[in-house]
């Protein structure tokens, strides 16, 4: 199991991509045509082989569009992980008693396929969480073809999920259910937080870190902030050097730099 995309949700999909573009050097994204069903436009661009989507309302009644009165505007909205075997962790779903509210299904290039689940919001908590089995392993189907050939000038990946809530470890514990892996107690600096490391699952490939953490803004429960390995100095240097060309204050911290961009806190991690 692994964490393989993250999804955040805008008022304003152009100008949201835009600045995310400049700041993470994002080369040109994929537009998703099928998002459409749900009153969507999209925008998907690839970090390493990971994949960071905005989504953005284009029809009244949506529920991105109830998520962003909700919370206030723009944030987190969406969990991707990838799993080896769906029909394993739909049984694990079924058990916990999770609704799915949509069963997802992409073709790529020959047999390349993307399958996943969506899990009901309420049923989890903090974000829209779907699970999806792409074959190969490799391949990444909502993210268009030939994501490979199209990469960031930053040598960088998501490793980290960040979502607050009044009762983190309630939500910690929710997830280890859904997910059939544990959930553990750690400081993080000076906030307590509650994390489940999907590196700890018994099958292959990588990992990544989902983190529950206390609501520091009062917006409520939601995805509050992402982990970007920098996998090195230049990278970092260039990133600080378009976030305060793009009016950000940046902080440094002993293992990387943090700033705030899309309604989200970016913790940008040396690996």
């Amino acid at each position: 199991m692994r964490l393989r995309q993250v999804a955040l949700v805008a008022r304003d999909l152009e100008t949201a991509a835009a600045r995310l573009e400049r700041l993470l050097a994002l080369p040109p994204a994929y537009h998703d045509p099928g998002i459409i069903e749900f009153g969507l436009d999209n925008w998907v661009a690839p970090l390493g082989d990971t994949f960071l989507e905005v989504v953005s309302p284009v029809r009244e009644g949506t529920t991105a569009g109830r998520y962003l009165d909700k919370r206030g505007g723009d944030g987190g909205y969406m969990v991707i992980l990838q799993v080896d075997d769906l029909a394993r962790a739909r049984t694990r779903l079924d058990t916990a008693g999770a609704r799915i509210v949509w069963h997802a299904r992409g073709s790529g290039v020959g047999e390349e396929r993307t399958e996943g689940l969506h899990v009901h919001p309420r049923d989890c908590g903090g974000a829209i969480l779907s699970l999806d089995e792409a074959t190969p392993p490799e391949a990444w189907v909502w993210a268009g073809p030939s994501w490979a050939e199209r990469a960031s000038a930053l040598d960088a990946r998501i490793g980290g999920v960040e979502m607050q809530s009044s009762q983190p470890e309630a939500m910690a514990q929710r997830w280890s259910e859904l997910l059939g892996l544990p959930h553990v107690r750690q400081q993080v600096g000076d906030v307590g937080a509650w994390t489940i490391d999907l590196a700890r699952s018994p099958q292959p490939p990588r990992g990544g870190v989902l983190r529950f953490v206390e609501d520091a803004d009062g917006r409520g429960d939601g995805v509050s902030g992402l982990d970007l390995g920098l996998g090195d100095a230049s990278s970092r240097d260039e990133l600080v050097r378009r976030a305060v060309g793009l009016g950000l204050e940046v902080q440094e911290h002993p293992t990387g730099v943090s700033l705030h961009e899309a309604g989200i806190r970016i913790h940008c991690l040396d690996d």
